[in-house]
C-alpha cells in the first residue's frame, strides 16, 4: 500500500497508525503524521516509530493518501495550501458531521473524498465504521480504504444520507452500552452486591453476550429467548424492561442523537 499521512495526529491518528501497524497491513516507512503545534505529531511518531513531518508540504510528499483527523471545527480554518497538495490524492475525513460537500472546498482537487464515522471501540481495534463516498472508488482505493478502516476493527458502507443514522446507533452507541453497564451494576448493588462485584458481573456479561451474539449471528431475540423460561427470573425482569417501554426508550434515544447530528451537519 502507498505512503498515508495523518493530517492531525490525536487519538483517532494514535489509532489508526498502531491497527495498521498490528495488523502489518502498513510499514513505519510508509506512516507520516502532522499536528499544528506539533507536540501530538510528537508523541505520535515517538509512540509508533512513523516519521514526524515538520510541514504540510513534507507531509504530503510522496503520500497517496490523506487522512484527516483534526477537531471537526478547524475545517474551516484549514490550510487552502491543502487545495493545492492534496491534488490527485485520496482523502479519508474523519471529522464528525463533515460532510463531503464541505470537505470537497477543503480538497477540490482530491481525486476522491471518503466520509467516516468510526467509533471509540476502535482505539482497540474492535470498532465499527461507517462511511460513504460520491464518486465510485476503484479498486485499488477501494482496497486502501477497507484496510484502513479495517485497522480500527469492522466497516460498512452507506449512502451519505444514511451517516446520521449511522452517528445515532453506532457512533454514539457505545456511550449507550456503557450507560447501560452502569445502570446493571448500580442494580446489583441495590439487590445486595457490593460494587466491585457488580461491576465485574455487569461489565463481564456484557462482553460475553455482545461475543455470542456476534458468533452466533443470528437474531438477538433467538438467543433472548434461549435464556428464558416460562414465568421464570429472566422472563419476570423482561416484563418490567416491556412494561417500562425499554426499546421504546432506546429507539427515542438513537432518534435525538440522528436528529442532533442532522442539526450539526446542516451547515457542515
Amino acid at each position: 500500500m502507498s505512503m498515508i499521512a495523518f493530517l492531525g495526529s490525536g487519538n483517532m491518528a494514535t489509532a489508526f497508525a498502531e491497527g495498521l501497524l498490528a495488523k502489518n497491513a502498513a510499514p513505519q516507512s510508509d506512516l507520516r503524521c502532522f499536528s499544528a503545534s506539533g507536540k501530538s505529531a510528537a508523541v505520535l511518531a515517538e509512540k509508533t516509530g512513523i516519521l514526524q513531518a515538520r510541514s504540510l508540504v513534507e507531509l504530503l510528499a510522496g503520500a497517496d493518501t490523506l487522512v484527516v483527523a483534526f477537531k471537526p471545527q478547524h475545517l474551516a480554518t484549514a490550510d487552502p495550501a491543502l487545495a493545492n497538495l492534496t491534488e490527485g490524492k485520496l482523502v479519508l475525513s474523519v471529522l464528525a458531521g463533515k460532510k463531503i460537500s464541505s470537505l470537497r472546498h477543503v480538497f477540490p482537487r482530491a481525486r476522491n473524498i471518503v466520509r467516516t464515522m468510526p467509533n471509540t471501540p476502535g482505539q482497540i481495534g474492535a470498532g465499527i465504521t461507517g462511511w460513504c463516498v460520491t464518486a465510485p472508488l476503484s479498486a485499488t482505493d477501494r482496497a486502501t480504504v477497507e484496510t484502513i478502516l479495517g485497522a480500527l476493527g469492522k466497516a460498512v458502507e452507506v449512502a451519505e444520507p444514511q451517516m446520521d443514522a449511522v452517528t445515532g446507533v453506532s457512533g454514539s452507541g457505545p456511550a449507550y452500552v456503557f450507560e447501560f453497564a452502569a445502570a446493571l451494576r448500580d442494580a446489583g448493588v441495590a439487590a445486595g452486591l457490593a460494587p466491585e462485584t457488580a461491576q465485574t458481573l455487569a461489565v463481564e456479561t456484557l462482553l460475553g453476550a455482545a461475543r455470542l451474539l456476534a458468533r452466533k449471528n443470528i437474531e438477538p431475540e433467538t438467543l433472548r429467548n434461549q435464556v428464558t423460561s416460562p414465568n421464570g427470573t429472566t422472563f419476570a425482569g423482561l416484563q418490567r424492561m416491556a412494561a417500562r417501554d425499554f426499546r421504546g426508550v432506546i429507539r427515542e434515544t438513537v432518534l435525538a442523537a440522528k436528529a442532533r447530528s442532522e442539526e450539526l451537519s446542516k451547515d457542515s
